[in-house]
């Protein structure tokens, strides 16, 4: 008796994000249903697991943005609101200077918008949940936030959109240095 051959493995949900996001990368328009086709899914598995196009498109982009905030936790030092703001600096100067997303945020920025900024797509709740973790940590070393801190990482978040698509939303060219001391001037807790 010869041995069985070994099947692939079946294409996973995370398999789609890692390729949707080559395609992305490459500037390519996600199409659902050349993804299904390239993968040997049904286009119904692929809306089983993503939902739609965009959420889809907001896991790929999240997929982008974790990353880019863990590497920027990593990238300073410091503590307490110091800490804080220059992590925010150093992740907006990251983001801002990755070319996939400024040709996303030129090309359609009602959508990158939508995607990255509203609870439309789960991104911006990711990523507050992530700044309210780097505050949580230097709330446990010893500062005292001024604000609670679901408060304070949603503000947080805001400040950094408001910055990085400052183009998108109102067209003004902002420096994203302003944005740590935005920051670090909310974390203050000055208050006269």
């Amino acid at each position: 008796m010869s041995p069985k051959p070994q099947s692939a493995p079946k294409p996973s949900r995370p398999d789609a994000i890692r390729l949707a996001r080559r395609l992305w990368l490459r500037g390519e328009r996600l199409d659902v249903g050349q993804l299904a086709l390239t993968m040997g899914l049904g286009r119904a598995t692929l809306f089983r697991w993503f939902g739609t196009r965009d959420l889809l498109l907001a896991e790929v982009l999240w997929s982008l943005c974790e990353p880019t905030l863990v590497r920027a936790e990593r990238e300073v030092s410091g503590q307490g609101a110091a800490r804080i703001a220059q992590i925010t600096e150093r992740a907006l100067r990251l983001m801002q200077s990755f070319e996939p997303l400024r040709r996303f945020i030129a090309e359609d920025g009602e959508q990158a918008l939508r995607l990255l900024t509203s609870r439309a797509s789960p991104v911006q709740g990711r990523t507050i949940e992530t700044v309210r973790r780097q505050l949580q940590q230097e709330v446990d070393a010893g500062w005292q936030a001024p604000l609670g801190l679901d408060t304070l990482a949603w503000l947080i978040v805001r400040i950094g959109e408001s910055f990085l698509y400052a183009s998108a939303i109102s067209g003004q060219e902002v420096d994203i240095g302003d944005a740590g001391i935005a920051v670090q001037l909310l974390l203050s807790g000055n208050v006269q």
